[in-house]
């Protein structure tokens, strides 16, 4: 079941934390805050498929960070994030542009990510982020254009399904590079996937659908200052 893997990623990657931690290094007491904000381009895994663009949305939020070790040039730490997010979905059908449909869905969304960094005390570095994530769903709303009743052999039954599910999680990871600072403080830019494990319809063998996963792309921007940094 999707929420065993779940609690398997989570536990991994919570080991794999753990591990760094452990291993033999220079020890680091360097804790960061901050704000980011980007862009998320979603969409929805339905089964049966239904055909889409990806739908813009917005992500902002507030970023806390430990670094705990620093290994062989490699500076291990964890990351927390706070954000509210829109996902949803955005559908089309070929040959009829008069046919729109689009779905924003507003959550608060937590990844607990661990964070490996690489290059310079100051200067610029190159890193990687990965973990688990759940997430709160608040709202949604949508648009629809076009008389898609007539539409013979095209799915429209998300269109009025209501959110069943307001419990999302997850798995997410991504790449980016930093600029620190001595004294601005730190700036990060990233991109970013998540993968739902949780279907947010109903996914029973009575419901039309099994599946409705949230999948996002996420670019985004981060600044950070430090805390504390021995």
């Amino acid at each position: 079941m999707r929420w065993r893997r779940f609690i398997l990623v989570s536990a991994l990657a919570m080991l794999g934390m753990s591990s760094a931690n452990a291993q033999l290094g220079e020890l680091r007491h360097n804790l960061s805050v901050g704000v980011n904000a980007g862009v998320n381009l979603s969409s929805v895994e339905f089964s049966p498929t239904v055909r889409q663009k990806n739908l813009s949305g917005m992500v902002i939020g507030a970023t806390a960070r430990y670094i705990s070790e620093k290994y062989f040039g490699m500076k291990c730490g964890v990351r927390l994030e706070l954000n509210l997010s829109q996902h949803g979905w955005k559908e089309f059908v070929e040959d009829f542009p008069d046919l729109q449909y689009q779905r924003k869905m507003t959550y608060v969304d937590i990844p607990f990510l661990a964070h490996l960094a690489f290059g310079k005390d100051r200067g610029l570095q190159f890193f990687i982020d990965g973990g688990p994530q759940i997430g709160f769903f608040l709202s949604d709303s949508d648009k629809i254009d076009g008389d898609w009743d007539s539409m013979s052999g095209v799915v429209v039954e998300q269109h009025t399904l209501p959110v069943k599910h307001k419990f999302d999680y997850g798995i997410t990871g991504g790449v980016g590079l930093e600029l620190k600072t001595r004294k601005a403080g730190n700036f990060l830019l990233e991109g970013r996937y998540y993968y739902a494990l949780s279907d947010f319809y109903g996914n029973e063998k009575k419901d039309y659908f099994g599946r409705s996963a949230h999948t996002i792309i996420t670019i985004k921007m981060t600044y950070l200052f430090d805390l504390t940094n021995k």
